[in-house]
């Protein structure tokens, strides 16, 4: 899901302009009308840092992104419980042997888990890993690998990606079969794998039937089926089901597991769930710069994510502030005291899609920053996080239908 702030969001009265931001030309003072600087003592005397202010009102909660949010105190405590003497890098230590086996009981005994940075990393790796380099691989037209990935999985996976229009960025074995085409032609990519994001760009989830269709469809015609589950988390909750039931149960092959969108510091993972393929990831993740010395600490993230409940509680969460912004938002539109803003998507996960005018978008920004998405003139996206509160929430509703 494109998680950049576009060009035309505004940021909220009061928060700091972003930094980086070059003097225009045309104010710079020219090199030869520079006044010539002072010599410099061979001791300067240290400047005192300016203090940060870390009140909640100098960092209030927003809704551009879920990957906005800070880590999680339970994830920030792990990583400070692994940072304990020595104990051997790349991935030869405790925190990710039981992350190994954190994720068969998760996942079933076959699953083989590759702690990795971020997710384009995983989504890249994974594929990569799993394909010969003639693949292509069809997915939604808004999937993340197609739209939001700077063309990674092209350039830096080798791999064709076709991108199929779909009504609500769920795919269908309908779908699949239409885009199989140049099959066995050699002018033609080939596609050997179907990628699904669960949940969706448009926030949408599928079902695990859905997903058994899919799996099935792919497998008869000889296709595997990738899973980009950066927020699998939230399908899951909002299904009321098993991360496992989800993707083992159903035929899925290969996972891009998430936990930066659900209260991770910046530790992903790749679960290999089929054994007959993914065996060069020890490689390849090197190769693609996914292999960390001290994988300790981000395998100490998963762990507190997964070995356990923490992460259906954050997810949970998540996902009843967007019903809850949802409802409100409805009802205001119901009830005339916003006619004219619409939801455009369902809410099946912790993001609202509405449209809305720009001059109510633009009043709402004075008081929280959100995102235009791109796909839909008019529509902005609206995402919660493990963190964001009913207060939040609230104080948005106002925001928005306020006269």
């Amino acid at each position: 899901m494109n998680d950049q702030t576009p060009l035309s969001q505004n940021i909220p009265a009061g928060q700091a302009t972003p930094p980086g931001q070059a003097m225009p030309l045309d104010q710079a003072t020219p090199l030869d009308q520079a006044t010539p600087l002072d010599p410099q003592p061979l001791d300067p005397q240290p400047v005192d840092p300016q203090p940060v202010d870390t009140s909640p009102s100098a960092h209030p909660r927003n809704f551009g992104s879920d990957n906005w949010a800070g880590a999680h105190p339970e994830v920030i405590a792990a990583i400070t419980d692994a940072n304990v003497g020595h104990t051997p890098g790349y991935g030869g230590d405790p925190w990710t042997a039981r992350l190994g086996e954190v994720m068969k009981g998760h996942f079933g005994p076959s699953a083989q888990a590759f702690p990795v940075f971020n997710g384009t990393g995983a989504n890249v790796l994974a594929l990569q890993s799993a394909l010969p380099r003639w693949a292509a691989v069809i997915t939604a037209a808004s999937a993340h690998i197609n739209y939001d990935e700077t063309g990674a999985p092209e350039k830096v996976g080798g791999l064709k990606i076709i991108g199929a229009a779909t009504p609500d960025g769920k795919l269908t074995p309908e779908i699949i079969e239409g885009a199989v085409l140049g099959r066995g032609n050699e002018h033609n990519a080939q596609p050997l794998a179907v990628s699904i994001s669960e949940s969706t760009e448009w926030g949408t989830t599928y079902t695990p039937e859905e997903i058994r269709q899919i799996a099935e469809t792919a497998h008869r015609l000889d296709m595997i089926l990738h899973v980009d589950g950066s927020r699998l988390g939230n399908a899951a909750a909002y299904l009321n089901t098993e991360l496992g039931s989800l993707t083992t149960a159903t035929g899925v092959d290969i996972i891009s597991l998430g936990g930066t969108k659900n209260g991770l510091l910046g530790a992903e993972a790749i679960v290999v769930l089929n054994p007959d393929i993914g065996q060069g990831m020890k490689f390849l993740r090197k190769m693609n710069l996914q292999l960390s010395s001290k994988m300790r600490f981000l395998s100490a993230q998963l762990g507190a994510l997964y070995d356990g409940e923490l992460w259906r509680t954050s997810a949970s969460h998540a996902n009843t502030m967007a019903q809850r912004l949802a409802a409100g938002l409805a009802e205001a539109a119901a009830t005339g005291r916003a006619p004219d803003i619409s939801i455009v998507a369902k809410t099946e996960s912790n993001v609202v899609f509405v449209h809305m005018p720009e001059e109510v978008a633009a009043r709402a920004r004075q008081k929280f920053a959100f995102a235009d998405w791109p796909m839909a003139k008019n529509v902005v996206r609206l995402m919660c996080a493990f963190d964001t509160t009913a207060e939040d929430v609230d104080d948005l509703i106002a925001a928005i239908v306020e006269a």
